[in-house]
């Protein structure tokens, strides 16, 4: 067959006479569904186009159906659906398409029709993750650098959060106010405490840029992503900068890391220089590159900026104190702990002693951007994941003692809408503390500095924090919000082209030679007690086709108590708390009218699994828009052999996606017709 990566005038001709071959690979990261979803939709257009289709699924249980080089070797094209990364090198010379997971499942027709034009992955010799790909046509793929932000910012999380809680507890038990701040005795057990939690601190920048650059540019990239990094934290000691870049700088030297890395290995090289190029050549040019590029180029601008900030912010202090307030909370906000919010700091610092109502200012600015993100994630913990809302609860303990960098991961991962909102309050904090004249006569800020009796005119010194704060929340969550009712906008827009042909046929729409109507046999005249490769797990008892919730949370609790009829469940509290945990993480609902809400835990002593159908339907955050009618609940124990309720998923999420079987299970008149629908998974 003509390769795609080289093809003939004769290609056409080829082509009509054989099989088109395509492969395909479907992940996504939360929920082991959307990943068989979108990999039954996909094989289901191709049957209809009469494509021949192998699909990879990459799920909570491991690869399945993996492709083998004589695949690799004979396809045409390859679809990659996934929300995480894929390693893309064993398809070097194939046409690539690379988009979200949810296109697998809302347009599989679209992407077969767009993969046969998609770009050839590896002809510029690039790298070996979805970084690397072009996507194509419009869809909904997350881009290569967000994909790269988000890993930095998932590796960094716990060095922010382990680094600030040890220096907060050991200023809290340890700490007692000096003229020089607050300060822990250096012969003392929290001071050693305090440095572990330094060095945490002193690691999270490199680790966060390192992990960008891999993200990247693969393994060769994080040397360099790293030593840039370090260099963002501490310019000051290590090439005498005038100021530290902070994360915004970590960020830059990050993603030019990754960024040169695959500059470089697009180069030509001999063949006896080829072994040592990513463990030599690539890691010290691209370290260089970074690091001198950094110093000379990127440091040049701070420096000038800290400079001028520094001279210009001391001639404002004799003005308006509101002014002065809200420009202060406006740079301690801005880049915590970058050379805007060094030089707030730094004003307010010199000026202890003879006007602390500056340092009063940027005290009360400093606690709001991580209060406030913490807060946020509480006030609307739905726009939040389960690991953002874990990091706003240590975000919320930094803030009361004063550590902005607990701020950092949200700023990180959402700049756009995290930076203006936390500037936002900030300048609030600031003109409020400076119109109440709040002073601090110590080199610190937060709540922690009241405590310690370091703060004068402490009622406004707390109103001013608080309204920050709320401020800060009200208007992240405002911003995320609308991010998102657009991106949903967005979605709408590309669905409201109309299905393709193969869309039509995964619809249940006729298509030519499709023999699907077999699927429409005199199944749901079937009854019986036995459900197929679910017996044992779901019965009679389990099924209800009248579900009275009209809520997810009261469909999930009136689940839990059908499978408690069986004497299968300990606790359904626990139950029904677990499973709504997990619904924190990630909706269960799938689309096409379909939730599949589950849990693993010890509140049952067997696998069961329970069926219940709502006529009006329920809102489930499902991936299309769609109430919910078909629910499934899987619940398991922990100590349940190998991954029982991901197998179930597996199975369930494919056969869901044949619009015939969920006819049948919506048209089933009682639980014994349901039965015998659900006999049909195999």
């Amino acid at each position: 067959m003509t390769s795609p990566a080289d093809p003939h005038t004769g290609g056409a001709a080829v082509e009509q006479q054989q099989k088109v071959r395509l492969l395909a690979v479907t992940a996504c990261p939360t929920g082991i569904a959307h990943t068989y979803m979108a990999a039954e939709k996909l094989q289901q257009a191709a049957d209809a186009l009469g494509i021949d289709m192998k699909v990879e699924t990459q799920g909570s249980i491991g690869a399945e159906n993996v492709l083998t080089d004589n695949d690799v070797k004979a396809a045409d094209g390859v679809i990659i659906a996934a929300d995480k990364d894929v390693d893309l090198d064993r398809f070097a010379g194939k046409r690539v398409l690379s988009v979200g997971v949810s296109e697998g499942i809302s347009h599989p027709g679209q992407l077969i029709e767009q993969v046969r034009s998609a770009p050839v992955h590896g002809a510029g010799g690039g790298g070996g993750s979805t970084g690397g790909a072009a996507p194509t046509g419009g869809g909904r793929e997350r881009s290569a650098a967000y994909k790269a932000l988000m890993n930095g910012v998932s590796f960094m999380i716990p060095f922010v959060v382990v680094g600030g809680l040890l220096i907060a507890v050991s200023l809290a038990v340890g700490g007692h106010t000096t003229p020089h701040g607050i300060e822990i005795p250096k012969d003392s057990f929290w001071f050693d405490v305090n440095a572990l939690g330094g060095l945490g601190f002193k690691l999270m920048l490199p680790i966060f840029s390192g992990y960008i650059a891999f993200a990247l540019g693969d393994r060769p990239a994080l040397v360099p992503g790293m030593i840039g990094g370090f260099l963002a934290y501490d310019g000051v000691g290590i090439y005498g900068a005038d100021a530290n870049a902070g994360f915004l700088g970590a960020i830059a030297t990050g993603f030019l890391a990754g960024y040169v890395v695959l500059w470089i290995r697009k180069v030509r090289v001999p063949k006896f220089v080829q072994p040592i190029m990513p463990i030599i050549v690539v890691p010290i040019v691209s370290t260089l590159v970074v690091g001198l590029f950094f110093v000379y180029v990127i440091g040049t601008p701070i420096s000038w900026v800290f400079t001028h900030l520094t001279s210009w912010l001391n001639g404002m202090t004799g003005s308006s104190a509101v002014m002065l307030g809200a420009i202060i909370g406006l740079m301690i906000a801005f880049d915590m702990g970058g050379p805007v919010n060094k030089t707030a700091f730094l004003v307010g610092t010199g000026l202890i002693g003879t006007n602390n109502a500056v340092m009063g200012m940027a005290a009360a600015a400093i606690p709001v951007m991580p209060l406030g993100q913490g807060l946020a994630t509480i006030v609307r913990r739905k726009l939040y994941t389960k690991q953002e809302q874990d990091t706003g609860i240590a975000a919320l303990f930094m803030g009361f003692f004063g550590i902005s960098e607990g701020a950092i991961p949200f700023a990180a991962a959402r700049p756009a809408q995290v930076i203006p909102a936390n500037m936002l309050g900030g300048a609030v904090a600031g003109a409020l503390a400076g119109l109440a004249g709040v002073e601090d006569s110590v080199p610190h800020g937060g709540p922690i500095v009241a405590v310690f009796t370091a703060v004068s005119g402490v009622p406004m010194f707390f109103v001013a924090i608080v309204a920050g704060v709320v401020v800060t929340a009200l208007t992240t969550n405002a911003l995320v919000e609308l991010k998102e009712r657009r991106a949903r906008a967005r979605q709408e827009r590309a669905q409201a082209g109309g299905p393709t042909v193969a869309e039509s046929a995964v619809a249940g729409g006729p298509v030519a030679g499709d023999g699907g109507s077999d699927s429409d046999s005199d199944s749901d005249e079937v009854t019986g007690e036995d459900a197929g490769v679910l017996s044992g797990y779901l019965t009679g008892q389990t099924v209800t086709v009248e579900l009275a919730a009209r809520d997810k949370e009261a469909a999930i609790r009136e689940m839990a108590g059908l499978l408690a009829s069986t004497g299968k469940v300990r606790d359904v509290e626990e139950l029904v708390a677990t499973a709504l945990r997990r619904e924190e993480q990630g909706t269960t609902g799938l689309g096409e009218e379909i939730a599949i809400p589950h849990a693993k835990t010890d509140a049952v002593t067997s696998p069961v699994v329970g069926f219940a159908r709502s006529a009006e339907g329920i809102e489930w955050g499902s991936l299309d828009g769609t109430k919910a009618r078909l629910v499934f609940m899987i619940s398991v124990p922990e100590a349940a052999a190998g991954d029982e309720h991901l197998r179930i998923l597996a199975l369930l999420s494919r056969k869901l996606m044949d619009p015939g079987f969920r006819e049948r299970l919506m048209a089933a008149a009682d639980p014994q017709t349901v039965l015998g629908v659900l006999a049909e998974i195999s």
